[in-house]
């Protein structure tokens, strides 16, 4: 055998027991087998290989020993006519009809005596990387197509082979061999990348093709690479194929032409400029790759390509560059000045050039460089320095490989590691084996960044790749070092996105969208309290769109538009759920202005001709402006009493234009109470135009009908009682307001407020409502009443309603009947209904309950001397109390500053985080916008300001209306 000569052994040691175990290991053979001659380790050469081996691979080392025989062959005729031998024993062994066990230990026979050739050519430098990859392609290929034959012959009935001496043929199973097999590259302890795909029309004849190729494929796993006494044949990866994380491990080819024509992604198309048929229906395969072409090869000059696939590699090393060049450590593979890089730098311009150009579609990528420097699209120079880097980095990862036969890229830490390594590629020293490392990735890095000088900044908090199919080690250490508690979790999401699962994705123009909004995006949503949360609503709200690139387009050109609705999905649920359910909302929030007062229900409302169509329309409209509401609160564009009207407005609206609509509907099934009509009384924080997010809605239905009115008769059902009728077109009302949809409902409703609470009739009539406030209400019914105003129903009844509202109002009370029942009740309150935390603006010591006590217990008990010190708003009350002189200018200004901070406090923790138990829990941008909102400094501002107002109102209310007690 001529060798060069071979590295050194960096272990004399390992060397000397090694060659002992040899040395035994031939005397055993020749005594039973005098004829195989002597020992052809006895040679210098062949010593100086074997040292090599020996004193560097702990796997070759046992390799060599085990399979002596095929070593001694290599020493003695190098190692060409060894590998053919091989292949040739493996066809010879590996028959279709072999017994299970059988064909598996052939297949790892194989295996080890061909990787055993092709390591010893490479240290022994007869072979050059090229024929070293190639040769274990051909080794792969064979073992594959040997156990594919296997499975095919053993399929059973449902495959109805056309060829028994040659089963794959015409049997419709397609395996692809993609990445470095693909290209004929394999590494030495490489991976096989498969796509297995299946023509049902060919042989198969079962009822689900699908489930019959699924069993094989992963039988072909099984077989490959589960590792026993002999080892195992090759790892396999089947995670190239269509969309791996929502189709089975075969695919058709039918499924599989439709997911590449419709989702398929720049770096599929850079995958398949590798793909070739490895095993199966060979010709099948090369039919389907045929078709396959304008898929990856497009006529048009593609230069977006160049931005896609320079923003994976941004994504991979998250600046351009990348971390710096080193040598402990470095990956080989991925790291900057990379093999990678220059697999990018050939796929690239032949998936922007090659469409036109079919010579520069080379699979390999020393080919394809040379290809397009003979194209005049590479200049020479550079394709000799890359074609060279390319030489010495597969040579480097090679030897790393063959140490344990493990598959890595990164180069040790360790020195005493790193030492050992060069040593094993032929270095004197790791001080020589690092210079030159250096040299080759900076020439690669050199080219590679001018190819993407103009390519725009996609910079990013550290690595985010999201390409391919696997995780990203450094990229879950990005994602988790950004606050992210399931990493893997967020990678698998935005890879689900980037294969087009969501509708709003499966364009292409979108995901290039995406690839770009990405760092922007996870920078954003990382912001917020909850990464994890946001970014799921966030994931909900993108699966929900119907499609994506308009409002992926918005979020790429307004930066302040993204971190609205990161804020939103980061800080307010119930905003978040609404976006989701609604993604058009989002337009809303391009303005940062406070929502016109017109409701637009108007509009909506025109075309209706039926009430599930009005209801429909309300529902659609009131959601829509509670969400605007609810982010200009957010931010800050309104304040807590605007809100509060424009939410009560909105309520308003909604009620006043169902209820003549729910009662014309009922009308025409159950006719009509003479002179009969009914309407809306809004109390609690409706009544007084007080409404948060989320509010109940506290309402009265009062109704009326000519005195001795008869019963009603339509054409459904018997003939109803006026009360009868009322009672069920009131129900007809609630179940409008309340009935879910896919939108949601419109408003949860309370009536308990009604007389006789719970236990009385849903509507009451005028004249009853009137009799029980004179002479039966309790004293915190007619505290409620103080905010009652008519929202909905006829003008006539709406006026005889307010009526008798106001009457009720401004009959004398005792006064100190009036105190002591509201402190009793504040009393059994506190008992009840503790404040959950510091936060608790209403149910603490001095919070707005208190307040409003103040201002409805100072308003029944003035109200019968003066009137006009009725309002049903807070606010306005107040303001009446201090014109009619009952409430002293300090004190007012006082109870006016708490109600406001106290409604902005409660306005903003309902909107986005609930009841959090202490101000520490709140998020940042929630204090943020508290802090904005309430005219403070910081959250510790509005704390301070909190004690100072419950402190005066707990004056107020002892001064007004006592100490709470019990009732």
């Amino acid at each position: 055998m001529t060798l060069e000569t071979p590295p050194r052994p960096h272990d004399a040691d390992a060397a000397r027991h090694w060659h002992e175990r040899w040395a035994a290991a031939w005397a055993e053979r020749r005594a039973e087998d005098p004829g195989i001659g002597p020992d052809p380790a006895g040679g210098a050469a062949e010593r100086a290989l074997l040292d090599a081996l020996f004193g560097n691979s702990p796997h070759l080392a046992e390799l060599a020993v085990r399979e002596q025989a095929t070593m001694a062959s290599i020493l003695a005729e190098g190692p060409d006519r060894p590998f053919a031998r091989v292949l040739a024993e493996l066809a010879a062994e590996a028959r279709p009809e072999a017994p299970r066990a059988e064909l598996a230990a052939a297949l790892r026979r194989a295996k080890r005596r061909g990787a055993l050739v092709i390591a010893a050519a490479d240290i022994a430098g007869t072979w050059d990387v090229d024929r070293v990859t190639a040769a274990l392609s051909d080794l792969a290929d064979a073992t594959l197509s040997a156990a594919v034959r296997h499975l095919l012959a053993g399929a059973g009935p449902s495959l109805r082979l056309r060829h028994r001496d040659d089963p794959a043929r015409g049997s419709g199973l397609i395996v692809l061999g993609m990445g470095k097999l693909g290209a004929r590259e394999l590494n030495y302890s490489s991976d096989v990348d498969l796509v297995i795909l299946f023509d049902p029309e060919q042989a198969y004849h079962g009822d689900d093709p699908t489930a019959f190729f699924v069993r094989l494929a992963r039988d072909l796993v099984r077989l490959m690479e589960e590792r026993n006494a002999d080892g195992y044949v090759f790892r396999t990866d089947l995670r190239l194929r269509p969309d791996p994380g929502a189709t089975p491990l075969a695919v058709s080819v039918e499924a599989a032409h439709s997911y590449y024509s419709s989702l398929g992604q720049n770096w599929e198309r850079a995958a398949m400029i590798k793909a070739r048929p490895v095993a199966g229906d060979l010709a099948a395969g090369n039919a389907f790759l045929a078709e396959l072409r304008p898929f990856v090869w497009r006529k048009h000059l593609d230069f977006a390509a160049i931005q896609d696939i320079h923003a994976i590699k941004r994504q991979i090393q998250a600046h351009r560059g990348g971390a710096e060049i080193a040598v402990a450590g470095h990956n080989l593979k991925l790291g900057r000045g990379g093999i990678r890089e220059i697999e990018f730098f050939a796929q690239v311009q032949q998936l922007i050039w090659g469409g036109r150009d079919p010579r520069l579609r080379a699979p390999r990528t020393k080919d394809a460089l040379a290809a397009l420097a003979r194209a005049g699209l590479v200049a020479p120079e550079t394709e000799a320095a890359l074609a060279r880097a390319y030489d010495f980095l597969r040579r480097i990862e090679h030897r790393l490989q063959m140490q344990n036969d493990r598959q890595t890229h990164t180069l040790p830490e360790d020195a005493d590691a790193l030492a050992a390594l060069a040593t094993f590629a032929g270095f004197p020293d790791s001080g020589s084996f690092a210079a030159a490392l250096t040299a080759e990735l900076s020439r690669v890095e050199t080219a590679y960044a001018a190819l993407f000088e103009e390519a725009p900044d996609l910079a990013g908090p550290g690595t985010l790749v999201f390409t391919g199919v696997a995780d990203d080690p450094g990229t879950l250490a990005t994602l988790s070092g950004m606050g992210f508690a399931n990493p893997a979790s967020v990678a698998a999401a935005v890879r689900a996105w980037h294969h087009g699962r969501p509708r709003a994705t499966r364009s292409e123009r979108a995901r290039e969208l995406l690839t770009e909004l990405m760092p922007a995006l996870l920078a954003a949503l990382a912001r917020q309290q909850d990464p994890d949360a946001a970014f799921a609503r966030f994931d909900s709200f993108l699966n929900r769109l119907p499609a994506g690139v308009q409002i992926l387009s918005l979020l790429q050109r307004n930066p302040a538009l993204l971190d609205k609705v990161a804020a939103v999905f980061g800080a307010a649920p119930l905003l978040a759920d609404h976006l989701a359910t609604h993604p058009a909302a989002i337009e809303g929030l391009l303005t940062g202005e406070a929502p016109a007062l017109d409701t637009g229900l108007d509009a909506a409302l025109a075309d209706c001709r039926y009430l599930e169509e009005a209801m429909d329309a309300v529902r659609r409209v009131v959601h829509e402006r509670a969400f605007l509401i609810g982010a200009a609160t957010l931010d800050g564009s309104l304040d807590a009493d605007a809100a509060g009207r424009a939410r009560a407005d909105l309520a308003d609206a909604a009620l006043a234009a169902l209820l003549p609509r729910v009662a014309e509907d009922f009308a025409k099934r159950h006719g009509r109470v003479a002179r009969g009509a009914m309407a809306v009384v809004a109390l609690g924080k409706l009544g007084g135009r007080e409404m948060m997010a989320s509010s109940d809605l506290d309402i009265i239905l009062i109704y009326d009908h000519a005195p001795g009115a008869e019963a009603a008769k339509g054409g459904q059902g018997r003939a109803l009682t006026p009360p009868e009728y009322f009672t069920r077109l009131a129900s007809a009302f609630v179940a409008a307001i309340t009935a879910p949809s896919g939108a949601g409902k419109l408003f949860d409703i309370d009536m308990r407020l009604r007389p006789s609470g719970n236990k009385g009739p849903i509507a009451v009539r005028l004249d009853a409502f009137a009799r029980y406030h004179a002479e039966e209400a309790w004293t915190w019914e007619a505290m409620a009443l103080a905010r009652a105003r008519v929202v909905a129903g006829p003008a006539p009844l709406a006026r005889r309603i307010s009526a008798a509202i106001r009457t009720a109002l401004t009959r004398p009370r005792d006064p100190a009947k009036l105190r002591a029942d509201a402190a009793a009740l504040r009393g059994r309150i506190a008992r009840e209904l503790p404040p959950f935390g510091p936060l608790d603006v209403k149910y603490r010591d001095g919070g707005l309950l208190e307040l409003e006590f103040v201002a409805q217990v100072l308003q029944l008990a003035h109200a019968h001397a003066t009137p006009s010190v009725l309002a049903t708003g807070t606010a306005e009350a107040l303001d009446r109390l201090a014109a009619a002189g009952i409430l002293a200018e300090e004190e007012h200004a006082a109870l006016r500053r708490a109600s406001f901070l106290y409604r902005t406090v409660q306005g903003l923790l309902r909107l986005t985080v609930g009841k959090p138990r202490s101000a520490a829990d709140l998020p940042e941008p929630v204090a943020a916008a508290i802090a904005h909102a309430a005219r403070a400094v910081d959250l510790a501002d509005v704390c301070a300001q909190i004690s100072d107002c419950a402190a005066k109102v707990r004056e107020a209310f002892l001064r007004h209306v006592g100490t709470p007690g019990s009732s």
